[in-house]
């Protein structure tokens, strides 16, 4: 196998959660580069990744679902494998973070966190390998994880709970689906431009100190993600199982 084909994504289907901006849309535009049709789990129209996808000559597929609700996983699985014929890449990238101090943080705050974060997509993954285990097919799940998978962060307690949680989960879905033909590893991005982080750059003082960590010297932008995503997608990762790939501009050698 070339060393092209061995990162190359031709014939086989990508479902994406949040795929309709910041890192999910990157993600999903860099999967269609190498050659993946699209299945994209939003719950706003994803109209300018499908725009993008389109133009690169890959099918693309939309399906509208609530991702806190983590009984509708096994639902979107199998319309994805109905509109696309089946899967064979998942990306749990969806997510959303709530702030507050640890002493006012509501049940609310912390269940949103939890469901969209953690919850459903070990429901996504479990529906996704069952699929691909039916099918005889091997696949590939990437889970997004956090710098808050390896810190605490401050003010952010059910982020910080629900990353932290995604990261033993990527382990553990490794070390029993490896031998299966399904590898599961986790992309965890640092300080990107992306909407979670609006609030964060736009504070001078945080926006800052958070430059002066980052040996990169600036913010991740989502096509940053781009080589990570397609190796742990594609045949080059089939070796790898259960690792956290760290995309921070160095963040965490420091």
């Amino acid at each position: 196998m070339s060393h092209q084909d061995l990162f190359s994504l031709t014939g086989r289907v990508a479902l994406v959660t949040g795929a309709n901006t910041g890192l999910g849309q990157g993600i999903t535009v860099a999967l269609a580069q190498a050659g993946a049709d699209i299945v994209a789990v939003c719950r706003s129209r994803p109209d300018e990744t499908e725009h993008q996808v389109r133009a690169l000559g890959r099918k693309f597929h939309t399906i509208s679902a609530d991702l806190e609700r983590s009984m509708e996983a096994p639902a979107i699985v199998t319309r994805a494998i109905d509109l696309a014929g089946h899967v064979d890449i998942l990306v749990n990238n969806a997510g959303i973070i709530r702030r507050n101090d640890a002493l006012s943080f509501t049940e609310e705050e912390w269940d949103s966190a939890l469901n969209v974060n953690l919850k459903t997509p070990f429901f996504l993954a479990q529906a996704c390998a069952q699929a691909m285990l039916r099918a005889g097919r091997k696949g590939k799940i990437i889970n997004i994880a956090s710098m808050l998978s390896f810190q605490g962060g401050i003010r952010t307690a059910s982020y910080t709970a629900s990353k932290s949680g995604l990261a033993g989960l990527t382990r553990l879905l490794a070390n029993e689906w490896a031998a299966r033909g399904i590898n599961v590893n986790a992309i965890a991005p640092g300080y990107f431009e992306t909407n979670n982080t609006s609030a964060l750059r736009a504070d001078e003082a945080r926006n800052r100190d958070i430059l002066a960590r980052i040996p990169a010297g600036r913010w991740g932008r989502p096509s940053d993600l781009a080589g990570a995503a397609i190796f742990l997608a594609s045949d080059a990762s089939d070796y790898v199982h259960g690792t956290i790939l760290a995309v921070d501009g160095g963040w965490l050698a420091r």
